[in-house]
This record gives structure tokens, C-alpha cells and sequence, in this order.
């Protein structure tokens, strides 16, 4: 697949600058396709029979099997969720910590994350990271370790300043679990999860899925407990006693998808071409460039991955004009700041708008 024929999926494109993955992707019409014909599908035929269920429940396998592709490991030990913050709240219940444990995150996370560590018990301990160099994070994480310190939970790469938080480095100790979410990197740069104990994927950003879709990656299923469970949870149940889980991370799927759905989120990861990673960074890399060359302070590192922050006065009227021009970009809320995502649809040209419009 040439680059123009990737790019010739979004109509969207035709009309904007589309710069906001980070928020939600561009819809491909393959995408709206699947989804329109499983709608009419159940508007004429109903939702019920042997065939349809089993046709929904291939459907589920493929999308899981699919998105462990994204995140380099096994269908066995991703649950299917409806969200990033869906997946956190997941991972929080399951761990079960009480007010002696300590949690460590940075200053620079979406509530999708600091909303479910902030409702534990366990006391929230910050990494000031956000002025900081990306490569300073891990130690600066590290800094706040204690004795007490159960969960470090981050986001991969930061949708405030789209530095990276590099995750990899972070330090590893016994009983000490890493939480990553991934909002801003699944589907933009390769994440390789297998390296962590819990990663969050949103399906409707990068990966350009429908709404309400997401992925989470566990590591070691048998040890977290299922603390949220749903009809999908469990292969068996017994009313007066208990319910035996589902094998792997099935036990912790936490929305059943509408076949429409289901259909439109394969329709979206199978469009993907093999150099999306590659193009992605390519345009990044351009897009702050340019942005330097046209003398704005740009708060994002370079080699990050798909978004690029910087400065715009006052950022939420300046999204309010560019849209109006024809280019969709979003600021970022208290910081003065505008943000670019770009994928691996975008091209020059969007940036150019950008800049022009700026």
C-alpha cells in the first residue's frame, strides 16, 4: 500500500488538517463501512441465534488477537476495555491497596490515570518531570521510591509535553508492579508491553477504532485479582459460593462490544500499514522542524513519538481559529500550550496549513 492510497482512506483529510490523534483518529471508510453493514445487518435480522453469537464471539477473538499484535504479545494476556481509564480502574481494584502502600506517578499524567490512583487508598507520591529532559524521568521516578512503594503507574509517553517517559528504564524492584498507559503510543510508535506488568491501550486515538474501544495488557493474569468482574469474567459460576475466572486476561474483559463495533475496530487495525511507525516519526520530525524554524518555543524533545506541544499564548483561542481554518489541532488545558498529533496519514502539507493558519 503507497503512502497516498493509506492516505486516501480518511475522507476527513479532504477538508482538514487532521491533527488530533491524540484526542480521537480520523475514521477510515473501511472503518464505517463495517460498522454501517453490522448495523443493518442487525436492523433487518435481529441480535439473537446460534450463528449470530458465535459470529460475535469470533469477531471478539479477532479484535483481541489483533490488538496484542499491536502490543507485541500474546491474545492470551490482553482483556478487552472500553477505555484507558477503564483499564486503570481494572488494574487499581485488582491490586488491592490499603492506605501503608504508596503509589509513584508524574506531574504531567491525564486523570484517564491519575483519576483511578487518586480514588485508591494508597497514598500518591509525584515525579516532577514536566520541565525536566525526557531521559531524566526514570530517575526522577526513582527518587520517589520508598519501602512503601507498590505501583508505578505512568503514561509512556506524556500527553501534556509528548516527551516519552521512557518506561523501559524505570527501575525494577520485587513486589513492585508498572502500570503504562499507553493512550499516546499504541497504534504511533512500537511498545513492546511485554516489559511491563499492566499497559493501557486506547482504540479510538492512534489506532483510529471506534469510540468506547481499548485494549489492557496483563502480564501475569493469576495474579490480580478480579475485583470488577463481568458476565465475560468468568467460565463458570456458582450462586452461594464464588465463580471460577476465564483462563488469562479474559477474566478482566469489561465491556461487550456491539458487533458493529467490533467489526469497525478490525476494519481499523488490519487498514494500518506496515510503515505507519516509521512515517509517524518521519512526519513528527518535520512537524517540529518547521515548527522551530518558524521561531515557536516547542516544549516537546526531539525523537519522541507522534505529538508535538508548543507555545500559542492563548492556546484555546488559537484551536478555536485554526479549526476555523480548516485545521484541527487541540490546546492543552493551564499551560499555554497547543498540541499536534500527527500520524502516519498526515503529510506535509498539514503541517504547512498548520503554520500558515498559525
Amino acid at each position: 500500500m503507497t503512502f497516498e492510497e493509506a492516505r486516501a482512506q480518511f475522507p476527513v483529510l479532504r477538508r482538514y488538517a487532521y491533527l488530533n490523534a491524540g484526542t480521537n483518529g480520523p475514521l477510515a471508510c473501511a472503518t464505517v463501512d463495517a460498522m454501517t453493514e453490522w448495523n443493518r445487518r442487525d436492523l433487518a435480522q435481529g441480535r439473537g441465534g446460534k450463528e449470530y453469537f458465535e459470529q460475535l464471539l469470533a469477531l471478539r477473538e479477532g479484535a483481541r488477537e489483533e490488538l496484542a499484535g499491536v502490543l507485541e504479545v500474546g491474545p492470551e494476556n490482553v482483556a478487552l476495555v472500553s477505555s484507558t481509564t477503564n483499564a486503570c480502574n481494572v488494574v487499581l481494584a485488582g491490586l488491592d491497596l490499603s492506605g501503608e502502600d504508596e503509589i509513584v506517578t508524574t506531574d504531567v499524567e491525564h486523570f484517564g490515570l491519575l483519576g483511578p490512583l487518586l480514588a485508591s487508598p494508597a497514598r500518591v507520591r509525584v515525579a516532577h518531570v514536566r520541565d525536566a529532559p525526557p531521559d531524566e524521568a526514570p530517575r526522577l521516578v526513582s527518587e520517589q521510591m520508598t519501602s512503601r512503594t507498590k505501583l508505578i503507574a505512568l503514561s509512556h509517553v506524556s500527553w501534556v509535553t509528548g516527551n516519552s517517559h521512557f518506561p523501559s528504564e524505570l527501575p525494577r524492584r520485587p513486589g513492585v508492579s508498572i502500570l503504562v498507559d499507553g493512550a499516546q503510543t499504541a497504534g504511533a510508535c512500537p511498545t513492546q508491553a511485554v516489559e511491563f506488568d499492566f499497559y493501557t491501550v486506547s482504540g479510538q486515538k492512534w489506532l483510529c477504532g471506534p469510540d468506547s474501544t481499548g485494549a489492557l495488557y496483563v502480564r501475569d493474569p493469576e495474579r490480580l485479582r478480579v475485583a470488577l468482574p463481568t458476565y465475560m469474567s468468568q467460565s463458570a459460576y456458582d450462586i452461594e459460593e464464588s465463580f471460577t475466572p476465564k483462563p488469562g486476561a479474559a477474566r478482566f474483559d469489561s465491556v461487550w462490544y456491539a458487533p458493529g463495533t467490533l467489526a469497525g475496530l478490525l476494519a481499523a487495525l488490519e487498514a494500518a500499514p506496515k510503515w505507519r511507525y516509521e512515517r509517524t516519526r518521519e512526519l513528527a520530525a518535520y512537524c517540529r522542524g518547521r515548527l522551530v524554524e518558524a521561531g515557536h518555543e516547542v516544549i516537546t524533545a526531539p525523537d519522541q513519538a507522534g505529538l508535538i506541544s508548543f507555545g500559542a499564548g492563548d492556546a484555546a483561542q488559537a484551536a478555536a481559529r485554526l479549526y476555523e481554518a480548516g485545521v484541527v489541532v487541540r490546546d492543552i488545558p493551564a499551560t499555554g500550550w497547543l498540541r499536534v498529533s500527527c500520524g502516519w496519514w498526515t503529510n506535509e502539507d498539514d503541517v504547512e496549513r498548520m503554520l500558515n493558519a498559525l
